[in-house]
């Protein structure tokens, strides 16, 4: 029979010296230190030393849940204070400019640098290589253009839509209240104001941050429905009418995924649902917010279009959209086949890419569930092309936007305009600590500790957020300029090339499949596009057989 391993086991064998090296340090020196003192008193004064190394090694000896402390008393602390210490190490000293995830040291440097108003140039030519597998360039032409508009505006709304909106072609992507502090959300939406760009609440609710200040607001509803729920969590249309119907409120978007947790709905713990967040969430004060994974204001295609008529109605006529994380191709192709059918269409279809993401979100859904923005995006291109509802149902692009080249790319795949999160935090003063859902958020941006938030000076921050978006569509416009167009409208697939190896690259539209006008309704020549359309059931989400 083995014999249980005994303390005096811990303190006299397997490498006992080593192990035990501090708390030995801490025992001797005490009692150097007492019996020194006894001589020459002002040598207790060392005792501060020794005494709580001492304490520190008996508590990591004799506790019981952490292996590491019981073999190692004291020593095995250092473990976790470098591997809290590692992110910034690693970002300040080991990494490279063009190291980092997921934003690199130069990306971030970009937005802070358009954020202050210093210069954005860089020098010596590009620190990219050009021959990986990862380069992508847009075409420029021979005869710039001479007339191209400086800040061009998309117009959103269909003839369904009575109060047609005007949206930037750079706006801040869905952030809530609660996963950012009061003043991120007034710093944004002044900024918004400023810079006449449009802010979206995110799924938390419409706050009175979001209102303070007068910048345009794009209301978003997740399946929680907060801010304009009944007692039972659903869908209160009155409530929602009452608010919709507010001069900020310029459009309404029904979130049905997002691209970092598609397909989870979030949690925020009763203890940090305060009186404030109870009141802008509608729910009760002190108590689990669950936020689920589904809606239960539709369940099929053509609820949604209801649903979303509905909403449109309410508003007094202001433009609908949806957003989503793609997954299974043919759920989308069957909301088209819906507006099809019904005749109810969306104004705006905003795709968000499994690379985008804010808050907490869990890992395995992180990295491995939802589409890349790339392929989401040329999807939802061909969806509404491919039933010619592209010139009435406008398209945007949501996932790590921070550049007038990333906008560029994206307009070339579809994308009437882009939206961005992160690189609005940057602009706010965000250091990519990693910390979103620690509440210990080192600038204020994404905490609601008054402490930290105090750190984050709107008047100040606002200006910051307008300058960057300024300078990101004034980058936009010189590439629009160089490519010989005349507004972002004009990109095309054939103009955004993506090396394949060292001594090949070819444009996108050669690599991704790109339909004609009308071309799924026709019958596409893609077996894989003609494939997810006949799947596509408008009365249904599931796989039509």
């Amino acid at each position: 029979m083995n014999r249980r391993p005994a303390l005096a086991d811990s303190l006299f064998r397997g490498h006992a010296l080593s192990r035990n090296a501090l708390l030995l340090a801490g025992l001797v020196g005490t009692i150097a230190v007492t019996l020194i003192g006894l001589r020459h008193p002002r040598a207790f004064w060392l005792l501060l030393l020794f005494v709580p190394l001492l304490v520190v090694a008996l508590i990591d000896l004799l506790q019981t849940h952490h292996s590491l402390r019981r073999n190692y008393p004291v020593s095995a602390r250092f473990r976790w204070f470098f591997e809290w210490l590692r992110p910034f190490l690693r970002s300040y000293i080991v990494e490279s400019d063009l190291d980092g995830r997921p934003f690199s040291h130069d990306e971030r440097a970009l937005v802070y640098a358009r954020a202050k108003g210093d210069v954005s140039t860089h020098p010596f030519g590009t620190e990219l290589d050009v021959y990986s597998e990862e380069y992508e360039w847009l075409a420029h032409s021979i005869a710039p253009s001479r007339h191209a508009e400086k800040y061009t505006r998309v117009s959103v709304g269909t003839d369904q839509c009575s109060r047609p909106y005007s949206a930037a072609r750079l706006n801040i992507s869905a952030m809530s209240f609660g996963a950012l502090g009061s003043n991120a959300i007034e710093a944004l939406n002044l900024g918004a104001r400023i810079g006449g760009f449009y802010h979206d609440t995110g799924e938390g609710g419409l706050s009175p941050y979001h209102l303070k200040h007068g910048g345009d607001i794009v209301w978003e509803l997740g399946s929680g429905y907060f801010g304009c729920r009944n007692a039972s969590g659903n869908f209160d249309p009155a409530h929602f009418r009452d608010k919709a119907t507010n001069d900020a409120v310029v459009m309404t978007e029904i979130k049905l995924s997002q691209g970092a947790k598609p397909g989870h709905g979030g949690l925020l713990p009763g203890p940090k649902v305060t009186a404030e967040i109870a009141r802008i969430r509608d729910i009760p004060e002190g108590e689990d917010c669950l936020s689920p994974p589904f809606h239960t204001a539709f369940s099929t295609p053509r609820e949604l279009l209801a649903f979303a008529a509905q909403m449109r109605d309410l508003s007094g006529g202001k433009p609908v959209g949806i957003k989503l994380c793609v997954g299974y191709p043919h759920e989308l192709f069957a909301v088209v086949k819906a507006m099809i059918e019904t005749e109810i269409l969306v104004d705006f279809i905003v795709i968000d890419g499994a690379e985008g993401g804010t808050g907490a979100a869990p890992t395995e859904l992180s990295d491995r569930v939802g589409m890349p923005l790339r392929e989401g995006l040329i999807l939802a291109r061909n969806a509404l092309v491919g039933t010619n509802l592209k010139d009435k149902v406008r398209l945007a692009a949501s996932g790590k936007v921070n550049s007038g080249a990333a906008i560029a790319m994206n307009a070339a795949l579809g994308a009437d305009w882009c939206n961005a999160a992160r690189s609005f935090m940057f602009s706010l003063g965000c250091v990519q600590s990693m910390r979103c859902h620690t509440d210990t958020c080192p600038t204020g941006v994404a905490t609601q500790s008054p402490a930290r938030q105090r750190a984050l000076v709107v008047p100040e921050k606002a200006e910051r957020v307008a300058r960057f978006q300024r300078a990101t569509l004034d980058a936009l416009h010189d590439i629009v300029v160089a490519a010989g167009l005349n507004s972002p409208d004009e990109f095309t697939p054939d103009g955004l090339r993506q090396r394949i190896n060292a001594a090949e690259m070819r444009s996108i539209d050669e690599i991704y499949p790109f339909v004609q006008p009308g071309e799924l309704l026709d019958g596409a020549r893609d077996p894989r596009l003609a494939n997810w359309w006949n799947a596509a059931d408008p009365a249904s989400f599931a796989r039509r057989a």
